[in-house]
C-alpha cells in the first residue's frame, strides 16, 4: 500500500486520513480485528457493498448544499476511483460505488481540498444533518434554517461523545410548518418558530426527538414547543450524551434513540438531558444567522428571447418544477433525477449550467433531486433548453411520477429484492397510462429494497419494500405493499400500513389498481389518504387480493426485475452501523487509545473533550473486565452498575466512592481544568490497576492449567 501526500491544511483532517491509511495497513497485515476495523472505516464514510472487495463511499454534504466546483470535484473523484456515476440519497448525501478500500485515504484527501468530508457519513455517529432544500428562499419560512443546520453539523463533527454511539443519529431541519424535511421521522428534528417578546422578534425551534423509520417506525415526540436558537446545540449535546450512556448497546435492532424514549418515556428522557447541563462545555451557543452567504452568478447574462420548440413540455415543466422565491424577481427550479443517479459527464454539464443561470448554492433534495436557486425569469426558457439536453428537464418534480427508491439489491448488503427495477417499471406505467399525474403532489411513491426504509416507504401514500415468499420449493421475489403514510405538518405524521404482499413482477398491476380505484371512486377534491381512511385497510386488502394470488405464479415471476436468473435471497451483514466488539484485548486496547486521547486533549486545554475521553476509558475498561467474567450488559449505565456489583462490592477493586459516583462525576462537574486533570489521573490509575488485575488472572489460569 503506497503512502501519499495529503496536502491538507487542517491538522485534524490530515490526522483522520493518515489514521485511516494506517488502520487499513494494520487490517491488511492481520493486526487489527475485522469488526473493530469496520467500525473505524464506517465512521470515515467507507461502507462495504454487496459485492465483495469494493466499498461504497458516502460523501457528507450538510443540508444537501454543494457548489458547482464541489460537484465537479466529486465527478472527478468518481471517474478516477469509481465508475463514473453519482448517486443522490434521501439524506442529501452523494454516494459513489465500487471503490477499492486501499484507495479511500487518497480519495478522501482529494475531496478535502474542496472542503468535502467523509467523516461520520456512516457508522454509529451523528450522520449528515439534513434540511428542507428550499431553506433560505421559502416564502413560508419564519427564517432561514440553513445556518443552524450548518452550525449543528460543524459543532458535532469529531466530537468524542459522537464517535461510538449505540447507533446512528439523524437530525433534520424543516423550513416551515409543512415539515418538508420529515422531522417527525428523525432522532432529533427542528421546526423554526418565532415569538414576539418585549416587542422584539425572537427566533426558536420546536424540537422533536425519538422518531425513526426502519422495520419498526416511530413518530417523534415533542421535547420543546419553543427553544431559543442559542440553546438548540446544548440541548442536542445533552440528548446525545444521554443516548450514549443509556442507549442499547448489545442488540443493534433496539439501539436507536426511539427505543430508549419508548422504554423510559419522554419525561424521564428530558429529565436526564437536564441532568447533563453541568457537563456541557457551552450552556449557550450563539449561531450567526447570516453564516450561509448567497452567491449569485458573477456576470449578468442577457438572455435572448427564443421560441421553445415544444411549448406543452415547457409549460408542464414550468408548472411542476418552477416556483417564485420569497426574494421577488427570482425563481427556484427543481430538477428530477431518476432514482438519484447521475453520470459524471452530466454532473459537469450541470455545474456549468448552474454557474450561468443560478446561485452557486445547489441543494440536493430529500427525494433525490436538485434545487437551483436565484434564477431570473427571463433565463427560464434558456435554462430549460440546456437542462433538457442533459435529461434534467423532466416535469413532475415530487409528484406521483417522481418515485423515490434506494439502491436495494444493486449494491446494498441488506437488499432483499430489486427496488430500482420496480421503480423503473412503475415510472413506465405512470408515463404511459397516467401521464396527468405529474401534476399530482398528493400521492408519493417510495420504494425500499428491504424493510429498513432507506427509500422511506413508511412515509409514502403508496409504498413498497423488498421481500420474498415461498411457493412450494421455490422462492419468489416479492413486494410488501404499504398505504396511507404521509406528513401532517408541524412535527406530525402518519406511518403507512402494511396491506398485502405480492410478487415483485406484479407491482405495476398493484399501482394500476390503486390509481384507477382512486380515480373512479374518490369524491371531488379528496386526497388519497382521506380516501384510504374512508375505505379502510381491509377494502384495499380485498382490492389487491387477486394480484397476490400465488396459485398463478409464472416462471417469469421467479426472476426479479433487471435479473436473468431465478431469485434467491442473499442478505449480507448490514453496515448501517458498526457492530460492538466484545473481545477483552480489543476493549483494553481501545481503552489505551482513549486514555491517550484524554492526555492529548488535556494538554491542548480541550477540557470537555478530555473529560469525555476519560469517561469513555472507564467504560471500556469496565466492559472488558466484565466480559472476562462472562457478564454482558447492553448499556453504559448497566456496565457501571455491574462493575460495582462484580468488582467493587467483592473488593477486587476499590474507589473512594462507588464506581457509579466516580464515573458519573462527568455530569456533576463543570468541564474545567482542575476537574479534567483529576478525572484523567484517576482513570489512568484505574487503567493500570485493570492491567495488573488481568495479568494476575492470566497467571492464575496458567498455573491452574498446568
Amino acid at each position: 500500500m503506497q503512502s501519499f501526500q495529503t496536502e491538507i491544511e487542517n491538522p485534524l483532517v490530515e490526522k483522520d486520513i493518515i489514521e485511516l491509511e494506517r488502520k487499513i495497513k494494520l487490517f491488511r497485515d492481520g493486526k487489527i480485528d475485522e469488526e473493530k476495523f469496520r467500525s473505524l472505516r464506517l465512521a470515515r464514510g467507507v461502507y462495504g457493498q454487496r459485492q465483495q472487495g469494493v466499498q461504497m463511499i458516502r460523501i457528507k454534504l450538510p443540508f444537501g448544499k454543494v457548489s458547482p466546483k464541489q460537484l465537479r470535484k466529486i465527478a472527478e473523484i468518481s471517474d478516477e476511483y469509481s465508475t463514473g456515476n453519482l448517486h443522490l440519497t434521501t439524506r442529501q448525501d452523494i454516494q459513489i460505488h465500487y471503490v477499492s478500500l486501499d484507495r479511500t485515504p487518497e480519495l478522501w484527501a482529494k475531496l478535502e481540498q474542496d472542503d468535502i468530508t467523509l467523516r461520520e457519513a456512516c457508522g454509529n455517529t451523528v450522520r449528515n444533518v439534513t434540511a428542507s432544500a428550499e431553506a433560505g428562499i421559502d416564502a413560508k419560512e419564519p427564517f432561514d434554517v440553513s445556518p443552524y443546520a450548518q452550525a449543528v453539523f460543524k459543532y458535532f463533527l469529531r466530537k468524542p461523545f459522537c464517535q461510538e454511539l449505540g447507533r446512528k443519529i439523524k437530525i433534520a431541519f424543516s423550513s416551515n410548518d409543512d415539515d418538508t424535511a420529515y422531522t417527525f421521522m428523525h432522532d432529533i428534528g427542528f421546526i423554526p418558530k418565532v415569538k414576539i417578546i418585549d416587542g422584539k422578534i425572537v427566533r426558536g425551534f420546536k424540537i422533536l426527538v425519538g422518531g425513526g423509520l426502519g422495520a419498526q417506525p416511530f413518530l417523534a415526540k415533542t421535547a420543546h414547543e419553543f427553544l431559543d436558537v442559542n440553546k438548540i446545540i446544548p440541548f442536542t449535546e445533552a440528548a446525545l450524551r444521554v443516548f450514549d450512556r443509556h442507549g442499547e448497546r448489545a442488540s443493534r435492532h433496539k439501539a436507536r434513540i426511539k427505543y430508549l424514549i419508548n422504554k423510559i418515556g419522554i419525561d424521564e428522557f428530558l429529565k436526564l438531558t437536564a441532568a447533563e447541563e453541568n457537563a456541557l462545555l457551552n450552556k449557550i451557543v450563539e449561531i450567526n444567522p447570516d453564516f450561509i452567504p448567497t452567491h449569485l452568478p458573477e456576470t449578468v447574462n442577457i438572455f435572448t428571447t427564443f421560441k421553445i420548440s415544444d411549448t406543452d413540455a415547457y409549460k408542464a415543466w414550468y408548472k411542476t418544477n418552477v416556483f417564485e422565491q420569497k426574494q421577488k424577481g427570482y425563481f427556484g427550479v427543481y430538477l428530477r433525477v431518476f432514482l438519484g443517479n447521475l453520470n459524471t459527464d452530466n454532473a459537469r454539464k450541470l455545474a456549468t449550467i448552474v454557474e450561468k443561470y443560478a446561485s452557486q448554492d445547489i441543494r440536493i433534495t430529500i427525494n433525490q433531486g436538485f434545487l437551483l436557486k436565484y434564477v431570473r425569469p427571463e433565463a427560464l426558457p434558456s435554462l430549460y433548453t440546456e437542462l433538457n439536453e442533459i435529461g434534467l428537464a423532466n416535469p413532475g418534480f415530487d409528484s406521483v411520477a417522481d418515485i423515490t427508491a434506494c439502491p436495494g439489491t444493486d449494491t446494498c448488503n441488506l437488499g432483499i429484492s430489486s427496488s430500482t427495477g420496480i421503480a423503473g417499471a412503475l415510472e413506465k406505467v405512470i408515463k404511459a397510462e397516467f401521464s396527468d399525474l405529474i401534476y399530482n403532489h398528493d400521492i408519493k411513491i417510495k420504494i425500499s429494497g428491504c424493510m429498513n426504509s432507506c427509500g422511506q416507504h413508511s412515509l409514502a401514500q403508496i409504498g413498497f419494500h423488498g421481500s420474498s415468499f415461498k411457493v412450494g420449493a421455490v422462492v419468489v421475489p416479492a413486494l410488501q405493499v404499504l398505504l396511507g403514510g404521509g406528513v401532517l405538518g408541524n412535527g406530525g405524521g402518519r406511518i403507512s400500513d402494511k396491506v398485502i404482499k405480492v410478487p415483485s413482477k406484479r407491482g405495476p398491476d398493484v399501482l394500476r389498481k390503486l390509481l384507477l380505484d382512486f380515480e373512479n371512486n374518490a369524491v371531488e377534491g379528496e386526497y388519497f389518504n382521506s380516501y384510504y381512511d374512508r375505505q379502510g385497510k381491509n377494502y384495499f386488502y380485498k382490492l389487491l387480493t387477486p394480484v397476490a394470488d400465488t396459485s398463478t405464479i409464472s416462471p417469469d415471476e421467479l426472476i426479479d426485475w433487471n435479473k436473468t436468473e431465478n431469485f434467491e435471497t442473499a442478505i449480507g451483514v448490514g453496515e448501517c452501523a458498526g457492530v460492538m466488539i466484545d473481545l477483552v484485548a480489543t476493549l483494553l486496547f481501545e481503552a489505551e487509545e482513549k486514555l491517550q486521547s484524554a492526555a492529548e486533549t488535556l494538554a491542548n486545554q480541550s477540557y470537555g473533550d478530555s473529560i469525555y475521553h476519560s469517561y469513555a476509558t472507564y467504560i471500556s475498561i469496565a466492559k472488558a473486565l466484565l466480559i472476562e467474567k462472562q457478564v454482558h450488559c447492553n448499556t453504559q449505565h448497566g456496565i457501571i452498575n455491574d462493575f460495582q456489583k462484580y468488582f467493587v462490592d467483592t473488593q477486587l477493586f476499590s474507589f473512594q466512592n462507588t464506581f457509579s459516583e466516580t464515573v458519573l462525576q462527568i455530569n456533576k462537574n463543570e468541564p474545567a481544568e482542575k476537574f479534567a486533570e483529576n478525572f484523567f489521573e484517576n482513570v489512568k490509575s484505574f487503567y493500570q490497576s485493570a492491567l495488573n488485575y488481568r495479568n494476575t488472572i492470566k497467571q492464575e489460569n496458567t498455573v491452574n492449567h498446568e
